[in-house]
């Protein structure tokens, strides 16, 4: 739309159905470029994605007509679609339902980059449980403990 001037950047972050640490180091970088190209075909713009073997940090701009719900059932859908036809796994892979999604301003895109793209390093210190709270702490999102992701087993 003409006269539509727009900066809106999402950190969105999901995990594997049951923290199942299933996301091999071996292929997971190739999940990673398809969920980028997935962003990017909905008119969004990938920043980064990068993760861990159980979780995936989206970074992007989103382009405001399409909306962040919209955008990560297409993305989640999608991509486990790709992890199954292509038979990644033994088993039937499936996102957990539900992700978290943050906003930033564009003064902070050096360093959300930065932290998405250090993941494995960052969670050697920290688990994906203690890394998620804090996100809903630091954005002071009200949340229900029932609903939080359990530790790794």
């Amino acid at each position: 739309m003409a006269n539509t001037y727009h900066q809106i950047y999402i950190q969105a972050v999901f995990a594997v159905k049951y923290r199942q640490a299933v996301l091999h180091k071996d292929w997971r970088k190739d999940v990673f470029a398809v969920i980028g190209n997935l962003i990017n075909e909905t008119g969004c713009k990938t920043i980064i994605v990068n993760g861990v073997e159980d979780h995936v940090h989206c970074f992007l701009g989103l382009k405001p007509t399409v909306s962040i719900s919209e955008l990560m059932k297409t993305v989640k859908a999608k991509s486990s679609k790709y992890i199954n036809d292509n038979r990644l796994l033994l088993n039937r892979f499936e996102w957990q339902e539900g992700y978290g999604a943050f906003s930033y301003s564009h003064s902070h895109i050096k360093e959300v980059y930065n932290y998405v793209a250090n993941q494995e390093e960052h969670h050697k210190k920290e688990s994906f449980k203690e890394e998620y709270l804090k996100y809903l702490e630091k954005f002071e999102i009200p949340y229900d403990e029932r609903y939080i992701f359990e530790e790794l087993k």
